[in-house]
Order: structure tokens, then C-alpha cells, then sequence
């Protein structure tokens, strides 16, 4: 499972941003979403010394295609995760600017995966996350036996309660497609909150 990339969401402390920064995950997530425990609040800046390496990712849900382009070009996002029920032309505008696009859709074991082939042209990569009552952070595997189905060229982010509990489990799904994943309360002390011991012990099965 080496080959698989690493994303740490939900991050919003300076201090804690840079900590997890120390081990040089491939993408960190910020939420901008005012309804999640994890949302970076009003005021909030990315340290100016988090490297360029480290991928900046802004989540959303149903923001306005205006709003997210201004929290782009204010803290220099890379990409664009898009938790809401935004449109394949969301997805199209996104790109048509320059930004990377994540579109994430909760799964349940009667998913249809013929409904995000109109956001193939217009996607870097799907997240895959459990389908649940929250707009992501529920903390919850979903069944991953289900992503056998999933046949489309678009590579995808695994999310949904992987911990280092479970995360060899990851490595029995062994889908071709699967780019990276995505972990946030599995390795957290309080929400938004990031443990550096929890993401060590992950990091060390990984």
C-alpha cells in the first residue's frame, strides 16, 4: 500500500497544521463548510510556512462558484472538495479556473455508480466517504466491498472512519483506482484537532 497517497482533513489550527505538516502528507484538507465542527472559522489563515509540497484542499458544501474561487485565490488552494449535491457544471466552471476538483459522494451498499458518470470530464478524482447525516466527518467505515463496482477511469480518495485500527483493511480492497486516502477523526484528540501519536501508529501500517 505504499504507492497510496496520504490526506489529512479537517485541519484548522496553526499551530496542529503545521505539527501534522511535519510528516508531509500529500494533500491537507481545510473545511470551509460554518456548519462542521471543523470549520477554520471566520479569521483563519494557512501558515505561510506550510510547504508547497503539501497539497491545499478547500471543502465546501453548496458554496456559491464565487465564494469558493475567492477562498482559492486568498489561501492559494490547489483543489476543491465539493461535499454537497453540486453539479457535474460546478465541477466544469471549477476547472475552467484552473482549480483541481474532488467530488465526493456518501456511499451505501445500494449505490448507483452509474450516477457520477456525468462528472468524469469534469473531476480530477471522486472521495468515496460513508453515507451518513453529516456532510463527511461522520467517522464511519461504509462496506468497502462495494467499490468492487466501481469501474470508471477516475481515480478516488477512500474516506469514512480509516484509523489505524482499520487502515490494513484498506489494503484487502486493493482496487486499482484507489489514489489515496483520507483520514480525519481516526487520527484526531477533539474535532480539528489532529494527534501526531495517532498518526504516527497510522502511518507506521501504512
Amino acid at each position: 500500500m505504499s504507492m497510496v497517497k496520504l490526506k489529512v482533513c479537517g485541519m484548522k489550527e496553526q499551530d496542529n497544521i503545521l505539527e501534522i505538516a511535519a510528516y508531509r502528507p500529500d494533500y491537507m484538507g481545510f473545511i470551509f463548510f460554518r456548519k462542521s465542527p471543523r470549520f477554520v472559522g471566520e479569521q483563519f489563515q494557512i501558515p505561510e510556512a506550510l510547504e508547497p509540497a503539501i497539497k491545499r484542499v478547500g471543502v465546501f458544501v453548496n458554496e456559491s462558484v464565487e465564494n469558493m474561487i475567492a477562498h482559492s485565490l486568498k489561501h492559494q488552494l490547489d483543489f476543491i472538495q465539493l461535499h454537497g449535491d453540486e453539479s457535474s457544471g460546478t465541477c466544469r466552471v471549477l476547472k475552467d479556473n484552473k482549480l483541481g476538483v474532488i467530488k465526493v459522494f456518501g456511499i451505501d451498499n445500494v449505490f448507483d455508480f452509474e450516477s457520477i458518470k456525468p462528472f468524469e470530464s469534469f473531476v480530477d478524482y471522486f472521495l468515496f466517504d460513508y453515507k451518513g447525516e453529516l456532510h463527511g466527518g461522520n467517522g464511519i467505515p461504509f462496506d468497502w466491498n462495494v467499490l468492487k463496482q466501481y469501474e470508471s477511469d477516475v481515480p478516488f480518495f477512500l474516506s469514512g472512519g480509516i484509523s489505524p485500527d482499520n487502515v490494513m483493511e484498506v489494503q484487502d480492497l486493493s482496487h486499482q483506482k484507489l489514489y489515496a486516502i483520507d483520514v480525519n477523526s481516526g487520527i484526531e484528540d477533539k474535532p480539528g484537532i489532529k494527534s501526531k501519536n495517532k498518526l504516527e501508529a497510522l502511518l507506521s501500517k501504512i
